[in-house]
C-alpha cells in the first residue's frame, strides 16, 4: 500500500506512521524528522529550514517536493511505504500524484486524523523526543531517568514545540492542508479517522478500515 498521513500538529502522525510502516510492512517517511535531523547537523537544508520552522510555518513546496522526490527515487519503485508530513497543501498533494503517475502507481489511501484543539494543545506541552531514534512519544512513556523507551537515549522537548509555535502551525494546517483533504476526500481516497484516545485505539480504528482502499 501507498499511504500518507494527515493532520494538525500533535495528532499523531510520527506515532502512528511507524505503526503502520511495521503492521503492514511499509517503508516509512516522517519528513518532520527528517529536517530536524538536518537542523541539527546544520546541513544545508537544516539551515534553510530552521528559520522556517523556528516560526512555526511550513517549507515551501519547491523544496518540500524535491526531499520527497529524492526519497521516492531511492525507494524500490514496487514497495509500499507510509508518508507522514507529507504532502501538507493542495500543490503536494497533485505533485504526489504526478509523481506516481510517472510510475504507472497511485496513490491508495490518505489517512485524515481528527482531535480538537484543547487536546492537541495538550499533547504538545507533554511531547518528547529522542535524537537518537527519533522517537515521539509523551513524557509518562519516558522512564524514570527522561529515557526514551525504545533506545534507551536521553528524550526531551522539541525545540519547536512551544505554544506560540504551536498555534502558528496549527492555522497554517487549517489553511494550508485542509485543501489537500477535501482533494483526497472527492477523489475518494480519504479515511477520516478519529485521534483520541491511545494510540492503540487510533491504530485499530486504522486497521479496521484501510484495507478497504486496496
Amino acid at each position: 500500500m501507498r499511504i500518507v498521513l494527515l493532520g494538525p500538529p500533535a495528532s499523531g502522525k510520527g506515532t502512528l506512521g511507524r505503526f503502520l510502516s511495521a503492521e503492514l510492512r511499509l517503508g516509512y517517511l516522517s519528513t518532520g524528522a527528517l529536517l530536524r535531523e538536518n537542523i541539527e547537523q546544520q546541513t544545508p537544508l537544516g539551515l534553510a529550514a530552521e528559520p522556517i520552522l523556528a516560526r512555526g510555518a511550513y517549507l515551501p513546496d519547491d523544496l518540500m517536493c524535491q526531499i520527497l522526490a529524492d526519497w521516492l527515487s531511492k525507494k524500490d519503485q514496487a514497495a509500499g511505504w507510509v508518508l507522514d508530513g507529507f504532502p501538507r497543501s493542495l500543490d503536494q498533494a497533485k505533485f504526489l500524484d504526478h509523481e506516481l503517475s510517472s510510475h504507472n502507481q497511485a496513490l491508495h489511501c490518505a489517512v485524515a486524523l481528527e482531535a480538537p484543539f484543547e487536546e492537541l494543545l495538550k499533547r504538545i506541552q507533554n511531547r518528547v523526543e529522542c535524537p537518537s531514534c527519533r522517537w515521539s512519544g509523551q513524557k509518562s512513556e519516558l522512564s524514570a531517568s527522561d529515557r526514551c523507551p525504545k533506545c534507551g537515549d536521553f528524550a526531551s522537548p522539541r525545540a519547536d514545540d512551544d505554544e506560540q509555535n504551536f498555534r502558528n502551525r496549527h492555522a497554517e494546517f487549517l489553511s494550508i492542508t485542509t485543501p489537500a483533504i477535501e482533494y483526497y476526500r472527492e477523489s475518494g481516497k480519504l479515511l477520516s479517522i478519529s485521534a483520541v484516545g491511545s494510540k492503540e485505539e487510533t491504530s485499530a480504528r486504522i486497521l479496521a478500515h484501510i484495507t478497504s482502499f486496496l
